[in-house]
C-alpha cells in the first residue's frame, strides 16, 4: 500500500464499516520473528474493513487444527492508531498446542476466524497523567500496543517502562523500544534480565524485580498508574511488592488469562419428570437452540455453554470465565443469571446478548445458536 492509497483510506475511514467478528475472517499478511520462539502475526480483514479497539485489548483466534477448532486468546501488540491491520505477538512454550500450530501452519495468505477485540486492560479505561508499564516475557504485548498508540497520538506522555526477561536475546521488541526511547521525550526504559548469555553482552540490571530494584527503575512509582502483565507468579510478586510499599492498589491493573477450574459437565437426561433414576422436573430447565434446531435440558447449576456441549450444539468459547466474550450469543427469550468478568458490554446485554459460559437459566430459554 503506497502513501497516496493510505491517505485516501484515512480520508474515507468514516465511510467504511469497522471489522465485524461475526461476519468476517482475518487474512495473514506477514509473519516475523521477534525473539527465540516468538513471532508476530499481522492480519487484515478479508473484507477490507478497519479495526476499532482500545490499545491493550485482545482477540480470540479460532485455529482450524486437525483435531477440530481450537480457541486461543492473544493480546494485540498493534495499535488502533493504525486501523487497517492488527497483530498478535506470541511465544511458543514447550507445551504449547495452539501457538505451535500457528508457527507451523500460518503463512502469508492463510485465513483464520477471530472474535473481539475486547478487554478492559487499557490506558483508555484508566487515564492518568503518568504511567508505569511492568512486564515480563510475552506480557510485553499489551504494553507495546499502548506505547505504540502513545507514540502515534501523545508522544510527550510521561511513561516508565520496565521489561523483564530471562536473557538479553529474549527481550521482545528490544530494538523498537530503544528506538521509541530516543523519540519519546517522556519515555523512561528499564530492562532487567535474570541470567547472562554467551550470545549477547549485558551491562544493565540483573536479577528479579523487587522492592529495592523498582525504585531504581521508577523512583516515583507511587505517583503512577501501573499496568502489569506477565506470568502469574511474576504478577503476584509485583502486586505483593506494591501493596507492601503502600502503593494505592486502585491504580494497579493487571492482565491475566488464567484458566478457571474445570467443571465436570453432567450428562443430558432423557426428559424432565422421569421417575426412578431420572431428575426431578424442578431441577431441569428447557433450552431451545434455535439455529441448531435442538431442544435441550439444563440441569440445575449448569451453564448455557455446558448444556450446549452436552447436547451437541457448538458455541465457540475460549476463556470460559466471562472475560474474552467469544461465547456471546443472542437470547431470544427467557431470563438468565450471568456473572461475567467484562467480556460483554452493557448495551449488548440490553440488546439481549449473553455470555454462554457464565449464564445459568432462571427460566426456559430460547437461544440464537
Amino acid at each position: 500500500m503506497n502513501a497516496t492509497t493510505d491517505l485516501g483510506l484515512y480520508r474515507h475511514l468514516d465511510q467504511m464499516a469497522p471489522w465485524n467478528d461475526r461476519l468476517q475472517v482475518l487474512e495473514v499478511i506477514s509473519v516475523s520473528d521477534e525473539a527465540p520462539d516468538v513471532k508476530t502475526f499481522t492480519f487484515r480483514s478479508d473484507n477490507q474493513t478497519w479495526f476499532r479497539y482500545k490499545p491493550g485489548q485482545f482477540v480470540t483466534l479460532e485455529l482450524p487444527t486437525a483435531d477440530g477448532p481450537l480457541m486461543r486468546t492473544y493480546t494485540l501488540s498493534s495499535s488502533p492508531s493504525r486501523p487497517f491491520s492488527i497483530a498478535v505477538t506470541v511465544k511458543a512454550q514447550a507445551g504449547s498446542i495452539g501457538t505451535r500450530w500457528m508457527f507451523d501452519n500460518l503463512v502469508t495468505g492463510s485465513h483464520v476466524k477471530a472474535y473481539g477485540p475486547t478487554g478492559d486492560f487499557s490506558l483508555h479505561s484508566h487515564p492518568a497523567a503518568k504511567y508505569l508499564f511492568i512486564s515480563a516475557g510475552s506480557g510485553v504485548t499489551p504494553m507495546m500496543s499502548m506505547l505504540r498508540w502513545l507514540n502515534d497520538c501523545a508522544p510527550w506522555t510521561d511513561v516508565g517502562f520496565v521489561n523483564c526477561a530471562r536473557r538479553a536475546e529474549e527481550i521482545i521488541f528490544r530494538k523498537e523500544l530503544e528506538l521509541l526511547g530516543s523519540r519519546m521525550p517522556g519515555l523512561s526504559l528499564g530492562f532487567m534480565i535474570e541470567e547472562r548469555s554467551s550470545r549477547e553482552g549485558w551491562f544493565g540490571h540483573m536479577g528479579r524485580i523487587d522492592a529495592i530494584r523498582l525504585p531504581l527503575l521508577a523512583p516515583d512509582f507511587r505517583e503512577r498508574e501501573i499496568f502489569c502483565c506477565g506470568p502469574d507468579p511474576f504478577m503476584r510478586a509485583v502486586r505483593q511488592m506494591l501493596d507492601a510499599a503502600g502503593f494505592d492498589m486502585t491504580k494497579y491493573h493487571q492482565e491475566s488469562f488464567a484458566a478457571p477450574t474445570v467443571e465436570e459437565i453432567p450428562a443430558p437426561f432423557a426428559s424432565p419428570g422421569e421417575g426412578g433414576a431420572g431428575v426431578p422436573a424442578e431441577t431441569v430447565t428447557a433450552i431451545r437452540f434455535a439455529l441448531s434446531d435442538v431442544d435441550a435440558e439444563c440441569v440445575a447449576g449448569q451453564t448455557v455453554l455446558q448444556t450446549a456441549r452436552a447436547s451437541g450444539v457448538r458455541i465457540p468459547a475460549a476463556c470460559e470465565f466471562g472475560l474474552c466474550g467469544t461465547c456471546k450469543v443472542k437470547k431470544i427469550s427467557g431470563e438468565v443469571e450471568m456473572s461475567h468478568n467484562g467480556g460483554i458490554l452493557d448495551h449488548e446485554i440490553d440488546d439481549g446478548f449473553i455470555l454462554a459460559c457464565c449464564s445459568k437459566p432462571r427460566s426456559a430459554l430460547e437461544i440464537e445458536a
